[in-house]
């Protein structure tokens, strides 16, 4: 049994953007475009088989904090992850100027 969140310090090359991410152990998008992955079933473990780029739908906001909304274009898993302080802010606010929108 693994336990729920496992820290990995993994730089990445992002697979929508390209640009190269310094990974500090809870990175888990891309700072530049918002994209992830879905490697995990809990956060750290790389036990998902999926692989597919999780993309960026939507933001919410919990207690003051912004949460991304990512879904997997391969199977349509969402999952709601942490903002960074090196996160795009302009990118953020886009993403929410959408879904404010309707998504288009």
């Amino acid at each position: 049994m693994t336990r729920k969140f496992q820290r990995r310090i993994e730089d990445f090359v992002c697979e929508h953007c390209g640009k190269q991410v310094p990974g500090s152990g809870y990175t888990n998008h891309c700072p530049y475009c918002l994209w992830s992955k879905h490697v995990d079933v809990n956060p750290g473990d790389r036990d998902a088989s999926c692989q597919g780029l999780m993309e960026p739908v939507g933001v919410e906001v919990e207690a003051g904090a912004y949460r991304i909304v990512h879904r997997c274009t391969r199977c349509g898993l969402e999952k709601r992850n942490k903002t960074a302080p090196e996160d795009d802010f302009d990118v953020l606010i886009a993403l929410a100027e959408r879904q404010s929108r309707g998504g288009d």
